[in-house]
């Protein structure tokens, strides 16, 4: 056997698990990779988001999971992992956008998570003074939530990780498991079989059904002093047209659904009409990530159906390294615990049977 523990995916989802199995002693634990090295997937090209303002319980709880874990993560794992309180400002330009932002803040209150508030417009405008938009007339606050740094977070749990002895082989990309039954007994690579006697998919994007990719766009701007770094992320709720700054440029984002061929020139004439200030700031540089998404749009966690000794932590739907302290230490649980310290029955694999 070649390992106690196979993990696919040697990104921030694959990382946390590995981390949080060894830190449990779980056994010997080896995480496979198709990449070349670390960061050549879709984390190293989020945005870097984190919140708690969510629509569903799950969700709510994941986020508030992770929130204590990212206070602790660099006592356990000796990096810090950015994370920086800015919030999350919601911009509402009706009336259904308000009533949705209440009906989720009842959800996230229920939750424990009392950090959310409804504000005037005159209110958010204070809060980002670069909003030139009249039609927003309310917005959700989250003054907890905020930005953290997707690589940081990788290079913690993998370092961590191998101080605690998982080892990590890259250039091996999985093909599919030999199976004996209902067991996985290996990982079949171009290079031979990897054996094992319990698997972890966590390839993210590259997971097989029922998680497919969908290619989200970012462009950065050059640097600009016109906006401090700790304005928060701003989102109109009709659209998620958003943006942030990051290392000195702001990030203009637009989750077109379906792609369009003009995405670049849509955002900035969105941005030109909501933020003028930052409209006319020439765009350094674009780059696409894929999300992981699922049918219904949230994560799969637990054991896959019909199969023994295989467990899945992905499908994060574009919520991947924020949650990925929470869904770590989680799948550690199911793992050696048979259950879990936080309900994730809406997170089963055997929804999409």
């Amino acid at each position: 056997m070649d390992a106690d523990i196979i993990v696919l995916g040697a990104g921030v989802i694959g990382t946390s698990v590995a981390w949080h199995l060894a830190r449990r002693g779980a056994g010997d634990i080896l995480v496979v990779d198709r990449a070349p090295d670390f960061g050549a997937g879709s984390t190293a090209k989020a945005t870097g988001g984190f919140r708690a303002q969510f629509d569903n319980e799950t969700e709510v709880r994941l986020s508030l999971l992770s929130r204590r874990k990212l206070l602790a993560f660099e006592e356990e794992t000796g990096v810090d992992p950015g994370y920086r309180q800015h919030g999350y400002l919601f911009l509402a330009c009706s009336d259904d956008d308000v009533e949705a932002m209440r009906a989720a803040q009842a959800v996230q209150h229920a939750c424990g998570m009392t950090d959310s508030r409804m504000l005037t417009a005159v209110e958010a405008n204070a809060l980002n003074p670069q909003i030139e938009d009249e039609s927003v007339i309310a917005a959700s606050w989250c003054p907890t939530d905020g930005f953290i740094r997707p690589m940081d977070i990788l290079r913690g749990y993998a370092d961590a990780a191998r101080r605690a002895g998982v080892r990590f082989a890259f250039d091996r990309e999985h093909r599919g498991f030999r199976m004996q039954g209902d067991r996985a007994v290996a990982a079949k690579t171009p290079a031979g079989e990897l054996r094992a006697g319990l698997f972890v998919n966590a390839m993210g994007a590259w997971s097989g059904p029922p998680v497919v990719p969908l290619r989200r766009n970012v462009a950065a701007t050059v640097a600009t002093d016109l906006v401090p770094e700790s304005m928060p992320m701003t989102i109109w709720a009709a659209d998620w047209f958003h943006l942030r700054k990051r290392d000195g440029r702001v990030l203009l984002l637009w989750p077109d659904e379906p792609c369009v061929d003009d995405w670049l020139d849509r955002v900035r004439t969105m941005a030109r009409a909501r933020v003028p200030r930052l409209g006319e700031l020439a765009i350094a540089e674009c780059w696409s990530g894929f999300y992981e998404m699922t049918p219904d749009g949230h994560a799969v966690v637990g054991r896959a159906p019909d199969h023994e000794n295989l467990f899945l932590a992905t499908g994060c739907s574009g919520h991947g390294v924020m949650h990925a302290p929470a869904i770590g230490q989680l799948l550690a649980e199911l793992v050696l615990d048979g259950k879990t310290s936080l309900d994730i029955e809406a997170l089963s694999p055997a929804r999409f049977r």
